[in-house]
């Protein structure tokens, strides 16, 4: 009797793949990487984050700070010497780890970044596989908890943010109601981040009632279906809100510094 020949197993690269597979990995690590050393070397600055009215989303909320944005003027004493004192640096743990242990991210940087596959087909550079049952990857499990965390800034800080956006200081020292191009970068952070945080894919458990039938049960039904509206275009939200939050940065920063000028329309 005749047996099947072992399949030899594939080495890093190895493929029978004909098309440019390598693309979509490849822009994963582009994007990603820019974002992220971006990201923090606009932490580190902690300055020109504020342009009247706008606050850049990197620093929302402002607790600690100089800027009329701030909650509590200036840092406290039990703030450690060696880390630089940068509002973003107190608050940035939490958006950030809710996207980097997001289930369409990790999947991406599985890939692009671990080589886990790099893609369907292709060897990757390791014999066993781990999976997420231990350190360091097991820290993902806390996605939900992230998520949580997530709703304050979609639901109280961003609309904050926004409101304020759309107030401009008058001549006699009050504010009044206006409109700038700022105003509508903020706006569209704001609705861009919502979009993809209420596309959760943990969210969609959660307003299910956390049961995996939903049969018998009209309202979790309904609000199961309109969170699966948003999932389903889940990896669009999650590149559209991290390409316009980098952007909304650099519009706040660039204005402060004087080298853009924001338009007002109202």
């Amino acid at each position: 009797m005749a047996f099947p020949a072992v399949l030899k197993r594939r080495s890093f690269g190895q493929t029978q793949r004909q098309d440019a597979w390598w693309l979509q990995p490849g822009a994963v690590v582009a994007g990603l990487g820019l974002a992220s050393v971006y990201a923090t070397w606009a932490a580190l600055q902690a300055d020109h984050y504020v342009y009247g009215g706008y606050l850049s989303p990197l620093y929302s909320p402002e607790v600690f700070g100089l800027s009329h944005h701030a909650w509590f003027e200036g840092f406290p004493s039990w703030w450690p010497s060696f880390v630089p004192q940068s509002p973003a640096l107190f608050i940035l743990i939490l958006p950030l780890g809710f996207r980097a242990t997001c289930y369409y991210y990790r999947g991406a940087y599985y890939k692009a970044f671990w080589a886990d596959p790099p893609a369907c087909g292709v060897g990757e550079p390791r014999n066993a596989y781990r999976g997420e049952n231990s350190f360091p990857l097991i820290v993902q499990n806390i996605h939900r908890y992230f998520l949580y965390a997530m709703m304050a800034w979609i639901f109280v800080f961003f609309p904050i943010d926004v409101y304020r956006a759309f107030e401009f200081e008058t001549a006699s020292g009050g504010h009044a109601f206006g409109i700038g191009v700022g105003s509508f970068v903020l706006l569209i952070n704001w609705l861009l981040l919502g979009g993809y945080a209420l596309g959760c894919h943990s969210l969609r458990h959660v307003v299910g009632g956390v049961r995996n039938v939903m049969a018998g049960r009209p309202f979790q039904s309904a609000c199961y279906r309109c969170v699966s509206c948003l999932n389903r275009r889940h990896m669009a939200w999650a590149w559209c809100s991290l390409i316009w939050v980098t952007f909304s940065d650099i519009y706040v920063r660039l204005c402060s510094m004087g080298i853009w000028t924001d338009l007002r329309f109202v």
